[in-house]
Order: structure tokens, then C-alpha cells, then sequence
């Protein structure tokens, strides 16, 4: 079982680096889930390419023009 330091850091144990792929200096990132289960990834570079390619862009959009549709949808 693993400890968390005082650093709040925890080490992972090598099984589980294995299986996940996970090896010394990759970046992972961390999430919690409504009940408290914390989750472990591995980023993968390139993971999300093409992810937006099918979305439709406007060629030019003012910051205060995104600042303001933002606005207008959070308060629907």
C-alpha cells in the first residue's frame, strides 16, 4: 500500500507502472471522479490530433467577440 508523503506526493507501484506503460519522467495527469476514485493517465502525444478537424471555424474571432458568446451561453 502506497503512503502519501508530506509533499502529498505517492509512489506508484512498479507493477502498475507496467501495465499502464508508464515510465520514469513521462507526464501523466490526474482526475477525481464524484466519489473520490482518483485516475491516473499517461499522456500520450498526439492523442487528441484531429479531434476538432470536423468543427466549423470562423476566420477571425476579437478576444472580446469570444468573451462576449461565452457570456451569452453560460448564462442560457
Amino acid at each position: 500500500m502506497a503512503k502519501v508523503s508530506a509533499k502529498r506526493q505517492i509512489t506508484l507501484p512498479v507493477d502498475q507502472c507496467i501495465s499502464a506503460h508508464i515510465n520514469a519522467g513521462d507526464d501523466v495527469i490526474s482526475f477525481v471522479d464524484r466519489q473520490g476514485v482518483i485516475s491516473i493517465v499517461k499522456k500520450q502525444a498526439g492523442a487528441a490530433k484531429g479531434i476538432l478537424k470536423n468543427i466549423p471555424v470562423e476566420a477571425v474571432v476579437s478576444e472580446q467577440e469570444s468573451l462576449e458568446s461565452a457570456v451569452r451561453n453560460d448564462s442560457n
